[in-house]
């Protein structure tokens, strides 16, 4: 007996025997295709706590399941190439990572289920029907990062006194700026301060981009989620200690790497829970049936080391709200 027949049987109440026997009664080694925008080097967190979802599964890395990875070291447009590579290499499903990963995998495959991570809008980027429905052969985990933005700069506003100019570093070709740019208008007059959105669209422009907020004279900065900056995250980090500018980040590796604040929603988390999605999967699940969940576990971290670097007195009531404080 094959292993789909052993599954449905098993579903189909024939065996007495629990699901979560099935993936180790199973004589193949499962093989699980990583596609992430990011490079090696950042994926190492995120891996090892889908590995750690997968062990608390009951699922044993080399003997039951096999992670062929493929990155695209901040390039996206080489996703569909590393994509297609994997689909020809007969993966079992893929773990695909932000919406341009998910995309690439979900356009080379019609059959192979995807399960996706990412910090923006699944629905309206074309991944799937709706969060509870998402149909197709795709589902996941999303943050909706774009929801967070307000949040983000609320806490600018509390850590700088007075603050009124923001600059927000964007890519204009990010999957992610558009969102964004498109409730800006409401966000900042909510919040009585001035957006200036400056671009840089690979990192030969961060410095111009850096020249340019500083002519404008922003008090703080923002950095929207895009996989070229968190790939180059450390020369980001560098140019806004040189340029003495307070900054919030969408992703935990910058505040790691020297950065300010970042706020959001913990990608190590959401990492462990797509091991269940794929769990699921590989014990016959449908990704049609699965809703894409979204996290509730959100972190403020903030680099006190960077702060005082800056200048910066951060507020009491803030530090201790935060989820961890670097001295």
């Amino acid at each position: 007996m094959d292993r789909r027949t052993f599954i449905r049987a098993v579903a189909g109440g024939i065996f007495a025997a629990p699901l979560s026997s099935v993936a180790q009664s199973s004589a193949k080694t499962v093989r699980i295709g990583r596609l992430s925008p990011l490079s090696a080097e950042a994926d190492v967190p995120l891996l090892a706590a889908f590995r750690r979802g997968m062990r608390d599964l009951g699922w044993i890395e080399g003997d039951q399941f096999l992670i062929e990875t493929r990155y695209a070291d901040g390039n996206p447009n080489r996703l569909p190439e590393f994509a297609a590579e994997l689909v020809r290499s007969r993966v079992d499903v893929f773990l695909a990572g932000s919406n341009p990963g998910a995309l690439a995998a979900k356009n080379a495959t019609g059959t192979i289920p995807v399960v996706m991570v990412t910090t923006a809008d699944p629905v309206s980027g074309g991944l799937v029907a709706s969060l509870a429905r998402p149909g197709g052969n795709l589902t996941g985990v999303t943050a909706l990062g774009q929801g967070l933005s307000a949040k983000r700069l609320e806490l600018l506003k509390e850590a700088v006194p007075g603050l009124t100019r923001v600059a927000v570093l964007t890519n204009p070709a990010s999957p992610y700026t558009a969102p964004f740019v498109k409730e800006s208008t409401g966000l900042a007059r909510a919040l009585g301060v001035q957006f200036q959105l400056v671009e840089a669209r690979d990192p030969r422009e961060f410095e111009a981009a850096f020249a340019t907020l500083a002519n404008k004279h922003a008090g703080a900065l923002t950095v929207l989620t895009d996989v070229t900056f968190i790939t180059h995250r450390k020369r980001i980090v560098e140019l806004a200690a040189m340029s003495r500018i307070p900054a919030v980040y969408g992703e935990r590796e910058f505040v790691d790497a020297g950065g300010l604040m970042f706020y959001g929603a913990s990608l190590a988390d959401m990492y462990r829970r797509a091991a269940v999605y794929v769990d699921k999967i590989l014990k016959g699940a449908k990704p049609a049936d699965l809703p894409v969940e979204q996290p509730t576990k959100f972190e403020l971290v903030i680099n006190l080391k960077t702060a005082k670097a800056l200048g910066l007195a951060m507020p009491q009531s803030l530090l201790l709200r935060a989820d961890e404080v670097i001295q």
